[in-house]
């Protein structure tokens, strides 16, 4: 059998519960969130969940970190350091507000940034700093900001595949100045695209909130369309499924720290594998279930392991993604709008270089890393089939 996939139902929690507030939605006859309830509700409970005071539905994650970027309220050619590994949908808001994405190294253990790898990218034009919580693993965040608060930088966390993850006690999201999730159809909840921000700053909930709407103030004595902003409004529809997937949540989340030590008791001591681990004083969440694979003990290296686990219906990603993010043509190529290579011809030399020599870790850590599949419809069967053909790979070398 297949293992369940978080493509469709077989790895979705997607039942009756949906169904319910979803009917709900479409008997009230309201559907915009600007008149309706689902959406408010969501807010208010994720915030709850979340342990933040305030937070602001959206149409996307990458909706989630544009309006965290247009909070900021920067000028064209400022610069914010971000990720070598991250999504496109984590980028282009930046590029889209005139701002210059700086590329710090990470750890190659991680593929996470740290305070050391972000420090060697500040320069007089920095505004601002994104960690992206990767795979569900938390970035080391004491360090980080420590060294933000030094430079007087606020940090925004994108934190669309760390759902309750947690950072010395604090919730993944919530340390920062500004926290970013996405519902897409993959993360640990869903209602097929849709984000949300969480802050404890009235400031920026309020021009978050503005952003979502136009920059119209709902609400406000007299309203207008403040500064230029975009419509990125959640429905109803996808906030009535997204509530009930986030009261499902929590659930969904310890299954997925069950199963992944499950395997990882079951891959310990295999010669040549790094297994994910959290920071001390932090809690992982299983978005995947990253391997780290050394070529010099497992022959062949990823992709030899694993093209034997893809033989066996296990799919498993090597390298998680192709290239870095800077290899990508929107920055080699600077390509934007039209011809213009804007807002590259703002920047700063060295915040566009992307020499190999300034990102080891980058490609060693994309060399080695083995992604493999994880989702609550796991099953502690299919997670000894995947553990007992990882070491049937391993041994085979």
């Amino acid at each position: 059998m297949p293992l369940p996939s978080d493509q469709d139902a077989s790895g979705r929690d997607l039942g009756a519960e949906e169904i319910d507030l979803l009917t709900q939605a479409i008997e009230s006859g309201t559907l915009t969130s600007t008149k309706g309830q689902f959406v408010n509700q969501l807010e208010q409970e994720f915030a709850e969940l979340v342990g933040s005071p305030l937070a602001v539905a959206c149409a996307s994650g990458s909706a989630a970190v544009h309006i965290a970027v247009a909070a900021l309220d920067l000028e064209p050619g400022d610069e914010i350091i971000t990720t070598s590994i991250t999504d496109m949908g984590a980028l282009a808001p930046l590029l889209f507000q005139g701002i210059i994405p700086v590329f710090a190294d990470v750890d190659a253990d991680t593929l996470n940034l740290t305070a050391e790898t972000v420090a060697d990218r500040i320069t007089s034009r920095t505004r601002a700093i994104i960690v992206t919580h990767l795979f569900g693993c938390p970035v080391e965040m004491g360090p980080v900001m420590t060294l933000a608060a030094a430079h007087d930088l606020p940090v925004i966390e994108d934190a669309a595949q760390a759902f309750l993850a947690e950072s010395q006690g604090s919730m993944a999201g919530t340390i920062g100045a500004i926290g970013c999730f996405s519902f897409q159809q993959g993360k640990h909840m869903t209602s097929g695209e849709g984000g949300i921000v969480v802050t404890a700053n009235e400031g920026l909930a309020r021009r978050m909130r503005l952003f979502v709407n136009k920059a119209w103030g709902y609400g406000d004595p007299q309203p207008d369309h403040y500064f230029l902003a975009l419509n990125y409004r959640l429905t109803e529809l996808q906030g009535a499924v997204a509530l009930a997937q986030l009261r499902k949540l929590s659930g969904a989340v310890k299954r997925r720290r069950a199963l992944a030590d499950r395997l990882r008791e079951q891959l310990d001591g295999l010669p040549g594998l790094t297994l994910p681990t959290a920071p001390p004083g932090s809690l992982h969440s299983y978005w995947r279930f990253p391997v780290w694979v050394d070529p010099d003990l497992v022959s062949g290296g990823v992709d030899t392991l694993a093209s034997s686990l893809r033989e066996l219906g296990i799919p498993a990603a090597p390298r998680y993604i192709q290239k870095p993010a800077f290899e990508t043509q929107v920055f080699a190529e600077q390509n934007t709008f039209g011809s213009s290579h804007w807002p590259f011809t703002l920047a700063d030399p060295t915040a566009v270089d992307y020499s190999p020599s300034r990102f080891p870790n980058t490609y060693a850590g994309l060399d080695r890393v083995l992604v493999l599949p994880f989702n609550e419809g796991f099953t502690e069967q299919d997670v000894d089939f995947i553990a007992s053909a990882i070491s049937q790979g391993v041994e085979a070398t």
